[in-house]
């Protein structure tokens, strides 16, 4: 009897994944991980300055052209990327254009593993880079 419940029980959540993927649609499976080309490892930013973040655009599948992108700052921590989700340095641009220009606040305190994160259909980083008072 238990072993009866037991099987019914994973026949049921089996049944009900099978549903539940035959409702997304295949166009909603595809992933794209353009490529970072800058910032490059080591290069330092200023607090207050604009830089150009530039990414592969070559791999973009047809269907995620019209894909808009968000570009966040982080550094590495403990089980943690600290993101600023709440302060994006860029949001709503087209990711098929391949770059876009951000300021970095004034406010960033000074660093030596900070990198970007793309997000647009998936999030990938950038190499390391520095913040510094001054470019030396």
């Amino acid at each position: 009897m238990l072993f009866s419940a037991i099987a019914s029980s994973f026949l049921l959540a089996a049944s009900a994944s099978n549903c539940v993927a035959s409702l997304i649609d295949p166009q909603s499976l595809l992933v794209f991980n353009p490529r970072i080309i800058s910032p490059e490892a080591g290069v330092i930013w200023v607090p207050g300055t604009a830089h150009n973040v530039t990414w592969d655009t070559s791999d973009i599948p047809n269907e995620r052209q019209g894909t808009t992108g968000l570009i966040l700052l982080g550094y590495n921590g403990t089980y943690s990327e600290n993101l600023d989700i709440t302060h994006p340095l860029a949001s709503s641009f087209p990711i098929k254009r391949g770059h876009t220009l951000v300021t970095l606040p004034k406010n960033t305190k000074f660093r030596d593993d900070y990198f970007i994160v793309l997000f647009g259909d998936s999030g990938n980083r950038s190499h390391k880079f520095k913040v510094r008072p001054h470019y030396s």
